[in-house]
């Protein structure tokens, strides 16, 4: 999956790597001579999908520093064999790969999809309310006058 198809299918994790990246331009403009409203300026503009997408697709390592800041931590082991796995958190895989970069790829797709599912909220919690000791119905579909 490339990185368009990524911040596409993973909407929440894309908007914390599309913020971690634009504080770290703005970090990079940390200079006297550059006024603070030009810096507002980048963040009310963002970073776009399709130029963001650029950056994970020509150097998706730039992303680890974002997942270990979330508490998605990537660890790419090398065999004894000379092939690589990955390790995610305490979730491991009995996959390899012959070079780190498609090792890497495929924990960064992996990292994508964790993360959005650690961003994402529970569903709401459906309040429910006996009627008697056979019925039990959604509260908001009794009134007053069924009691």
């Amino acid at each position: 999956m490339n990185g368009l198809e990524l911040l596409e299918k993973y909407p929440l994790t894309a908007k914390v790597v599309r913020e971690w990246f634009l504080e770290r331009m703005i970090e990079s403009l940390n200079d006297e001579n550059v006024p603070d409203e030009f810096k507002d300026y980048m963040r009310q503009q963002g970073i776009e999908n399709d130029k963001l997408s650029k950056m994970i697709d020509v150097n998706p390592r730039m992303l680890l520093d974002v997942f270990d800041e979330n508490d998605v931590i990537i660890e790419t082991l090398l065999y004894h064999h000379g092939e690589f796995t990955i390790i995610i958190g305490k979730q491991g895989t009995d996959k390899s790969w012959k070079t780190r970069k498609e090792a890497e790829m495929f924990a960064i797709e992996a990292a994508f999809e964790m993360l959005e599912t650690k961003l994402t909220p529970p569903p709401p919690v459906e309040e429910l309310e006996v009627i008697d000791e056979e019925t039990v119905t959604p509260k908001k579909e009794t009134d007053e006058t069924d009691n």
